[in-house]
């Protein structure tokens, strides 16, 4: 394992580290593990398994990747990803013991997603349902965790709100300006604090650096779709010292009725449009070897108009949200063996919404987050990295909600937080402890004990337990009318037993998870009022692959859970208990076709049930020259007519045409 010591460069934002060479048309394990992974994918699909047989595919697939991961060679030299998310410090995506994935650049350009949800809905373990179709209300499960439990990072500042819905945005965040997206599945409350049982969504924008090149891309497609993105990346200076990044995007759709009329008959049928303007900027310089200072800023504004089941024909609904996230850092290589970051950030998001019926109203919600967070990285020994830090989160929510329902309220949350992270020969451990002190609630501590074990250099088993905690939203607590100011934070306690094969930038991870959650919150129709009373349970396994068979890059993911609510002992509203998807990106000269298939097995949503369905996109991008592109896609080639929520339906197949220009300044 190479040695712990973190670099400012890769410390943020992680990125690749070089692989070993290989000759250019030599067979690869990806090349003999790829068609027996689609086969069991398809036989999935076809035939839906138990999780105790997919346990057995999966020690399966490993074992057929550790008999020819030696002496095999690789087409051309590799590299590796790193990561930062899964333990706040740069490490390879190979040596992580939390079930970590990333979506890089390449990864971003290739799938030519339109939005955030439709590009994380292809990892392992990540469900996300939409009230209708581009900018209408999101909720993303990761593990069957509700949104509410699932922790959302814009470059490491946390995005949800604190009003009574306590979802998070991520519709309105827009991918233009996106260099990567790491996911962490499972309890890291002990890493990151509240909110983080079912895992943790980071994303990173683009940071700048390099030679000067600007990026501008314009496309046209169905049902009215428009967008225009521009920005500039560069270094400049001695030794490129001072990194900039610009860039401005605005897109729109004329839309389409997402309100289903053989299910709802009375909504209005007119077509649901949606705008977004976004920018981000990013700006750095190292004042001195080691010593770097910065500021990042990001902005994105939604206009879009909704349906809603209680409609009548002639009512119209629009809404708009703006996000905003903010940065000031530094970086200090106090001595070889020590790293000082400090970070304060500031993170709002507005929303208000205009229901035009005959009883004509609006309502406004403001939830802000102000962060100071200090933490410091010390090698104490060769390949042992201690981690210990301090953060206080300032959250206050301001809410006009339409019928005379005004407050405002704040809190201060403060945490003290420690990890152990390190290798001795085949053993690798991560140990976290976090303590977080919140206003008339207590001192909460989570904790994280992770260990791998190499069986041989590619192939590593791994196990970990930890706890997670979840606060109640301001709204949940204050709210007139329906808040609860007794509740309780909700508990959570996890295991994991998983296994990974990798080899250059070939990984494949199977994760046998188990996660139990206590005094959950549920709306209680007797008191009318939030209360502490609902009780889960998920058991299942995930497993995915990223690498590449010749020239051709894989992705992969399958999963197989049972979510379950333990007061009722029915399956958790909305969750698939089974998922899985396959992307193929192919170059031929100047060509490269892509395919991606995704399948969400059938869900209840609540008293309804609502269908499984797979989806099937394609892209191509030919190059006319060095730095123009030739972009186009067909979303849901299919046309496959779906719900991700009852009543509300998906959008149908949709052609796409592009260009992008990426002329060196």
């Amino acid at each position: 394992m190479q040695s712990r010591s973190i670099s400012p460069d890769t410390g943020q934002h992680g990125g690749r580290a070089p692989g070993n060479k290989r000759t250019a048309n030599s067979p690869t394990p990806a090349g003999r593990l790829v068609p027996g992974f689609v086969f069991v994918l398809l036989k999935f699909m076809k035939n839906l398994s138990t999780t105790s047989r997919l346990s057995v595919l999966a020690c399966a697939c490993l074992s057929v990747c550790a008999v020819h991961a030696q002496n095999t060679p690789q087409p051309t030299p590799q590299l590796k990803e790193v990561v930062i998310t899964s333990s706040r410090n740069s490490q390879l995506l190979t040596e992580a013991l939390p079930h970590t994935t990333v979506l890089n650049a390449a990864d971003i350009e290739r799938h030519q997603s339109s939005d955030l949800a439709s590009l994380l809905q292809k990892e392992a373990g990540i469900q996300i349902t939409q009230n209708g179709g581009r900018g209408s209300a999101s909720s993303v499960f990761v593990r069957g965790a509700a949104s509410l439990q699932v922790l959302v990072l814009l470059d490491g500042v946390p995005l949800g709100k604190q009003d009574a819905s306590g979802a998070v945005s991520l519709e309105h965040l827009a991918l233009d300006q996106v260099e990567r997206i790491e996911v962490v599945r499972g309890n890291v409350s002990a890493i990151y604090g509240s909110g983080a049982i079912g895992g943790v969504i980071q994303i990173f924008t683009k940071q700048g650096g390099g030679a000067p090149r600007a990026n501008l891309t314009a496309e046209l497609g169905s049902r009215g779709s428009r967008k225009l993105s521009a920005g500039v990346q560069a270094g400049f200076g001695v030794d490129k010292a001072t990194k900039l990044s610009v860039g401005v995007s605005r897109q729109s759709t004329d839309g389409f009725s997402s309100i289903n009329p053989e299910q709802q008959s009375a909504a209005n049928p007119d077509s649901d449009g949606y705008r977004n303007q976004n920018w981000s900027m990013a700006l750095s310089h190292t004042l001195a070897k080691g010593h770097t200072l910065g500021l990042r800023s990001s902005h994105y504004d939604g206009k879009f108009d909704f349906d809603s089941n209680f409609d009548t024909p002639a009512d119209t609904h629009t809404g708009r949200t703006r996000v905003d996230a903010s940065t000031l850092f530094t970086e200090n290589r106090i001595t070889s063996e020590w790293l000082s970051k400090f970070s304060i950030s500031q993170s709002r998001d507005r929303n208000s919404n205009n229901y035009n019926t005959a009883f004509a109203y609006s309502d406004a919600y403001v939830t802000r987050n102000r962060i100071v967070n200090w933490t410091n990285s010390v090698s104490v020994a060769k390949d042992l990295l201690l981690t210990a830090g301090l953060e206080q989160q300032r959250q206050s929510v301001d809410v006009d909600d339409g019928f005379g329902g005004l407050y405002g309220r704040a809190r201060r949350v403060n945490a003290l937080f420690a990890g152990l992270q390190g290798s001795a020969g085949s053993h690798s451990l991560q140990a976290n402890v976090r303590r977080d002190n919140v206003p008339d609630v207590g001192n909460e501590t989570t904790g994280y004990l992770g260990y791998g074990y190499a069986i041989t250099p590619q192939v590593k088993l791994l196990a970990s337990t930890s706890t997670a905690f979840n606060i109640a939203p301001l709204g949940y607590l204050y709210a007139p009318f329906f808040g609860n100011p007794q509740l309780k934070p909700e508990k959570a306690r996890s295991a994991e037993l998983g296994a990974q094969w990798s080899q250059d930038s070939n990984v494949l991870r199977a994760t046998w998870f188990r996660t139990r959650s206590q005094g959950q919150f549920e709306y209680d129709f007797t008191s009318a009022t939030f209360q502490n009373i609902a009780r889960s349970k998920n058991t299942g396994i995930e497993l995915s692959y990223s690498g590449q068979m010749g020239r051709t890059e894989l992705r992969a993911s399958l999963t197989a859970q049972k979510p379950v609510d333990e007061t009722t002992g029915e399956t958790l509203n909305r969750r698939a208990k089974s998922l899985a998807s396959l992307s193929v990106s192919q170059p031929i000269g100047p060509w490269r076709l892509g395919a991606d298939l995704s399948y969400s097995g059938a869900r209840r949503d609540g008293t309804k049930d609502l269908d499984s369905y797979t989806l099937l996109n394609a892209s191509l991008r030919y190059a006319l020259s060095s730095d123009v592109t030739v972009l186009a896609r067909v979303e849901n080639v299919t046309n496959t007519s779906y719900q991700t929520v009852y009543s509300y339906r998906q959008a149908p197949r949709g052609v796409f045409v592009g260009v992008n220009w990426q002329p060196k300044l």
